[in-house]
Order: structure tokens, then C-alpha cells, then sequence
């Protein structure tokens, strides 16, 4: 559980769109903008995903960082997955169960802007 996280980006304008797009499907809207820092706020209720400029940074030798958004249910994975690609994701893994992580894992992964790896997943049975 987290209070609030923020990535970097190159492109805001790019990121922002993205982003808008991309989590509508799970309820995640734009909440906050700050177009002088060129910084945006998601969330549901409060902004608790923040995508701002910057130089995205190496961790622990990752390329990339991977965060995961909770969905309700599989469809939601699915419309998540679907309205990324439209926004121009990469796949980095269809919607499907994924039982090396548990029996009712269901996930879809993608690659944003900046190739940073974006999930959604359920883990309720279905």
C-alpha cells in the first residue's frame, strides 16, 4: 500500500495523454495539473500517481520501473490493456492469468512512453 508515487518522463505532454487514457478504464483519473512544473496528478478520490519531467534513473539495475494498478475484475484488466495500446503502449504481456504468481493472478503488463512497465491486475477469483 502507498501514500503517493511519481515517475519521470520526457515527454509530460506525451505521458500525460498516456496516462489519462490508459487508467480510465480502472477509475483512475486526471485530478491535478500543474502545467508550470509540468507535472500531473492521478487518483480516484486524491492524486496518488504522479507523472512529472525529469531524468528517468536506474533502480537496483532495472531499467525500468513497474507499477501495478488494482483492478475490480479480468474485464477491467482487459479494457486497461486495450486502452493503453490505443494510447500507444507496447505490449509486455496480453491480458491472462499469470499462475506462476498465484491461481488467481490475472494481469496484463505494458510498456509506456518512456518504457517503464505498467500493470493491472485482479486477484479476486473469477
Amino acid at each position: 500500500m502507498f501514500d503517493h508515487m511519481g515517475i519521470h518522463v520526457r515527454d509530460w505532454e506525451k505521458s500525460r495523454k498516456f496516462y489519462e487514457l490508459a487508467l480510465a478504464p480502472l477509475g483512475i483519473k486526471l485530478l491535478r495539473n500543474y502545467d508550470e512544473y509540468k507535472v500531473s496528478g492521478y487518483g480516484t478520490e486524491r492524486p496518488q500517481f504522479w507523472v512529472g519531467t525529469g531524468e528517468k534513473k536506474p533502480i537496483n539495475g532495472e531499467k525500468e520501473v513497474h507499477i501495478c494498478f488494482t483492478a475490480k475484475t479480468h474485464a477491467e484488466v482487459k479494457a486497461f490493456y486495450d486502452a493503453a495500446m490505443k494510447a500507444g503502449a507496447r505490449d509486455n504481456g496480453a491480458p491472462g492469468l499469470r499462475p506462476e504468481y498465484h491461481e488467481n493472478y490475472y494481469g496484463a503488463f505494458v510498456l509506456d512512453p518512456d518504457g517503464h512497465n505498467i500493470e493491472a491486475c485482479c486477484q479476486i477469483p473469477q
